[in-house]
């Protein structure tokens, strides 16, 4: 399963890699192709690669706040332990539970493993792309959406939160682990350090906003199939022990957060808009002095 995700390092080296060849191709061929429409479709490219960086950088990010976020395994694993005996006093459903209904179905095991490893990354690389050839003005509400929700999730993230199938005693099992499909490097001092960044959940963050893009851009009742995505997810979290009910309900506060300070601003900036004097047309501020006159 190791080969099927990217490490910091190669996601970190690859958008260094994009961004040089988004400078090279608006700074060299935009310039050197002949027509117009060859050099907007040049520009075009350079913006496409350039952005593949940036959810690259975002993404490698993410990973090493993970590892920056090893201050103890004991106080990470004693938060996942509140964290699961308040979901239960809060009368939440036991994750261990849902995870025991599908032990005995190694196809359904295996599939949620493959799951939580490649979709997050790969449906809002999809979405995003998709937004940006296909819907540009509403692109760059989105990916500020992404960079500003998962900023503030990693931040959170400083603090270690080890994840359920950490935690054996509650009744909890590392499912990749056993089936050979970990995405996790190798361990130090017996805990692997990006694990210990469960709490919020930055799946069930992206894979929301994705759903709501899809749904509130697209049109016809296929768009409503993409709201299965966050469903998923958040089973396939679960069953894997991957992360609490809690990792997911905090990541969705914070994006909701974010919506509304994102429509705070836009709104700010329409009264804004709106209160500056319009420019004169030429010839106007003359017409006005020979009728004042």
């Amino acid at each position: 399963m190791q080969n099927l995700t990217l490490t910091w390092q190669t996601s970190a080296g690859a958008s260094a890699a994009l961004y040089a060849a988004a400078f090279t191709v608006r700074r060299g061929v935009a310039r050197r192709a002949e027509g117009e429409v060859r050099r907007r479709r040049a520009g075009a490219a350079a913006d496409v690669v350039r952005e593949a960086g940036t959810l690259l950088a975002l993404f490698a990010l993410w990973q090493v706040v993970g590892h920056l976020s090893l201050m103890g395994t004991g106080h990470a694993l004693e938060r996942a332990e509140w964290i699961h005996r308040t979901e239960g006093e809060l009368g939440l459903p036991d994750e261990a539970s849902w995870q025991r209904a599908v032990v005995g179905h190694p196809w359904l095991v295996q599939g949620a493993n493959y799951y939580y490893a490649t979709m997050h990354f790969g449906v809002m690389l999809v979405v995003l792309l998709w937004l940006f050839l296909r819907h540009r003005a509403r692109y760059a509400w989105v990916r500020t959406t992404v960079v500003a929700t998962t900023a503030v999730c990693l931040l959170i993230q400083f603090v270690p939160v080890a994840p359920p199938r950490m935690l054996p005693g509650n009744g909890f099992v590392d499912l990749a682990e056993q089936y050979g499909q970990s995405v996790y490097g190798n361990a130090v001092a017996g805990v692997v350090a990006d694990q210990l960044s469960a709490m919020p959940s930055v799946h069930v963050a992206w894979c929301v906003i994705a759903a709501v893009a899809v749904v509130s851009v697209a049109r016809g009742p296929w768009r409503w199939l993409m709201v299965l995505h966050p469903v998923v997810t958040v089973w396939v979290v679960v069953v894997t022990a991957n992360h609490f009910w809690a990792d997911g309900l905090v990541a969705v506060v914070i994006l909701l957060t974010v919506y509304l300070v994102q429509a705070a601003v836009s709104g700010w900036r329409q009264r804004e808009d709106g209160e500056r004097p319009a420019a004169a047309l030429p010839g106007e501020r003359e017409r006005s002095a020979v009728r004042q006159g």
